[in-house]
């Protein structure tokens, strides 16, 4: 068959318009409502039409003289079922819906519903009878009855308009013809097999009636009341957009006054006055020393631009409304919401390039950065701070730039040192400060993508020493160590040659919100075959929200220059802290030999281990060891001293 010409396609589609609406119509799903069905199956025909000449229909030569029809009415009609069967497919959640599966743009009714009239009951039956098939059933159905076309050729236009099981689809159309004729008392010829060119369907004159004309109409109103309340509701919505457009317009209340920082969205006197950069708490530098309190509650306002009341109230804006061009974070379980009344204002300077705010209001810490030229790529950052003590509200990061982090240190911190974690014999180096307390700039360990080094800050508090450690967040992480009940800063010698050996497992805390690291021993085991003797450290990292925790249990060889090995983990549990400091953990140790054993280990209180599984051992108190084979893997339980059993870590 030749190229379809689009004056030829127009012909056959004017020409034959009626009939093809009536198969579009019968074809669609008609879950989608007849208004919207007849509107739908308009719109399908009249996007049929192609815009330049096509190639006709791929035909065999032989076919039934009955079953040949015009190219260009064939393509038209062909266009018209591929659409009609996109349009009965279900939308899928991640998937684009096509155009056929939209409700049509035109044709178009208001305010009425279009519907063809009505039948009789065999209509109705047809009706839901053709509900019940599929799309192409529908089709094949269609095709046979109303089209009078044989099954060779319906299977044809089937497979040409995309349908993957022409042959599923007529096996539907038969099993509706043999129910039809069931019903109507056809008796035994219902299933006689008949030539395709020759099988009509008894359906035929009911395809052909009113009930199923979709251009012999019937018009009804909608729902007038439920008109009346959209058109009020739609009436209400254009007045707010009108009065937000012009407050939004007003000079000196948009975008410009307050930089980064979405438009207003309430207007109450305790959100006013949390916005006012002339009500910030301010804290005079003489406050602390005479305080009972030490946390940011006595911190002193200082920078050089605590006095610049346009910085001030954009940092107070954004965070009462950052627009979409603000990076934002916080750490995990910090509110994100404005002050409820005026904060504390901590610093407000110019820092690595960046104007940078500090504020507080008793539970957060906030940091807002804006370039100095400009506010564009506004940043704002939260942090809980809640609880906090001397050691815990002794530093916040004022800037990261470049791989480097700089700090603000509290005003009752004499000197600051940067100590690298992961060489405990050298000395730390003296770290300057300036005139508001800001450090100078070090390498992070946050932004490190190794672990070759582990730069923590010491702040020395009269004759404490702090070890902090930058975790990714605004309030860097106290590094403790001793038991749960009774840590310490980790300052000793075996507490350094610990964090030697552990610090690189802090990356599993990044970012996580976390107050303080507290690691101990919490037992040691002489080695099989004479290799040593083991060392076993607990690692908890406690949250300022209070959930959440972390806890690591690691293996240490003799060896000191060997890292630790992770024996288990785990997230919420209470083991290792001060309420439930035990615990058990077992790792699979090679001797030098080449041997392989299960080492196991548990707290002081554990007064039997046993392993079962891939590997079977028992040992009277808190240590095991038990030959194995490589890959081995087994189940530990632990017997305390009152009796209880008590499983691994994990």
């Amino acid at each position: 068959m030749g190229p379809v010409d689009v004056e030829q396609a127009e012909a056959a589609l004017v020409e034959r318009y009626p009939r093809l609406v009536r198969i579009a119509y019968l074809v669609l799903p008609p879950s989608l409502g007849r208004n919207r069905r007849v509107l739908t199956a308009h719109a399908l025909v009249q996007r049929s039409l192609p815009r330049r000449r096509v190639a006709g229909p791929a035909v065999p030569e032989q076919r039934l003289a009955e079953d040949a029809v015009d190219p260009g009415y064939a393509y038209v009609r062909g266009e018209v079922l591929r659409q009609a069967l996109v349009a009965g497919l279900p939308l899928r959640r991640l998937a684009l819906p096509r155009r056929a599966q939209l409700p049509p743009l035109l044709p178009h009714v208001w305010g009425l519903r279009l519907f063809p009239r009505v039948g009789g009951a065999d209509e109705l039956a047809l009706d839901q009878r053709l509900a019940r098939l599929s799309g192409p059933g529908r089709a094949a159905y269609v095709l046979r009855g109303l089209e009078r076309q044989g099954d060779p050729e319906v299977l044809r236009v089937l497979a040409s308009v995309g349908v993957e099981d022409p042959s599923a689809a007529l096996a539907e159309a038969d099993a509706l013809e043999e129910l039809e004729e069931l019903e109507s008392g056809a008796g035994s010829g219902a299933g006689a097999e008949r030539p395709g060119a020759a099988r009509r369907l008894g359906g035929v004159g009911l395809l052909e009636s009113d009930e199923f004309d979709p251009c012999a109409l019937q018009a009804r109103p909608t729902d007038l009341l439920r008109r009346r309340q959209h058109a009020r509701a739609a009436a209400v919505a254009v007045a707010a957009l009108v009065v937000c457009g012009t407050l939004l317009g007003l000079p000196g209340d948009g975008w410009g006054r307050n930089g980064a920082a979405a438009p207003s969205y309430a207007r109450n006197p305790a959100a006013e006055a949390a916005l006012d950069p002339g009500a910030l708490k301010r804290v005079a530098p003489a406050a602390w020393p005479g305080s009972t309190r030490r946390d940011f509650s006595v911190w002193p306002a200082r920078g050089g631009l605590t006095g610049d009341s346009a910085l001030l109230r954009r940092a107070l804006a954004v965070w009462a409304r950052p627009g979409a061009s603000v990076r934002s974070s916080a750490t995990p379980g910090t509110p994100v919401g404005p002050p409820m009344g005026p904060p504390q204002l901590l610093f407000a300077g110019v820092v690595d390039g960046a104007r940078v705010v500090l504020l507080h209001d008793g539970l957060r810490a906030v940091r807002y950065a804006e370039p100095v030229e400009g506010t564009a790529g506004a940043a704002l950052d939260f942090a809980r701070t809640d609880g906090a003590d001397s050691a815990g509200s002794a530093a916040l990061v004022l800037s990261r730039a470049a791989g480097n982090v700089r700090y603000l240190t509290a005003p009752w911190v004499t000197g600051t040192a940067v100590r690298d974690l992961l060489r405990p014999a050298k000395e730390p180096w003296p770290l300057a400060r300036d005139a508001h307390g800001a450090t100078e700039p070090f390498a992070s360990p946050a932004l490190a993508k190794g672990c070759t080094r582990w730069n923590a800050l010491e702040v020395r508090d009269g004759s404490d020493v702090r070890v902090l450690s930058d975790l990714g967040e605004l309030t860097p992480a106290r590094l403790l160590w001793g038991p749960p009940d009774a840590p310490v800063d980790a300052t000793g010698q075996e507490a350094r040659e610990a964090w030697a050996r552990t610090g690189c497992r802090l990356t599993a805390v990044r970012a996580h919100g976390v107050r303080s690291v507290n690691a101990w021993r919490f037992a040691s085991q002489p080695l099989p075959e004479g290799a040593g003797r083991g060392t076993w450290l607990c690692t908890r990292a406690e949250t300022w929200r209070g959930t959440g925790s972390r806890v690591l249990a690691q293996f240490l060889v003799p060896s000191p220059t060997v890292p630790a090995a992770l024996a288990a983990r785990s997230e919420g549990s209470p083991a290792c802290g001060v309420r439930d400091p035990r615990v058990l953990a077992g790792v699979l140790w090679q001797a030098p030999s080449g041997g392989w054993y299960v080492l196991a280990a548990g707290s002081p209180d554990f007064a039997a281990l046993e392993t079962s599984g891939g590997v079977k051992g028992r040992s009277e108190g808190p240590v095991l060891a038990v030959k194995a084979a490589p890959g081995a893997r087994a189940d530990l339980d632990g017997t305390l001293r009152d009796g209880r059993r008590v499983g691994a870590l994990r």
